[in-house]
């Protein structure tokens, strides 16, 4: 009965251990991983010289504080050794209001066209 006890007990040590591993999520965890991915979009905004109000605009997911300290960061980084903005190639998406006005539009007209 003893042995048995002690196998049970160091089976339990080790699954717990490996709480990761089964998919057990760990909110803090989370919590750094989302404010260290919204801090690299607040430098990458930067980066590509773009102005903090439009990094927000862009990225409303993202916690603003980090993204702020993410773009300040970056900001004195490229002072301190006279790295110049990389203009960014692609065209920043419609905004959501956008897209809404446009399906309301095919919407209306697909229902005007039924009748």
């Amino acid at each position: 009965m003893r042995i048995f006890l002690k196998i049970v007990g160091v089976t339990s040590l080790v699954l717990i251990s490996a709480c990761e591993r089964l998919g057990v999520p760990d909110p803090a965890k989370e919590a750094a991983l989302r404010e260290a991915d919204a801090r690299a979009t607040g430098s990458a905004c930067r980066h590509a010289g773009r102005g903090i109000e439009d990094c927000y605009v862009l990225n409303p997911e993202a916690a603003r504080a980090a993204v702020y300290a993410g773009w300040k960061e970056m900001n004195d980084y490229m002072r301190e050794n006279n790295i110049s903005e990389v203009k960014p190639t692609a065209h920043p998406p419609e905004s959501a209001s956008a897209e809404a006005s446009a399906s309301e539009s095919a919407s209306a007209s697909a229902s005007a066209s039924a009748h």
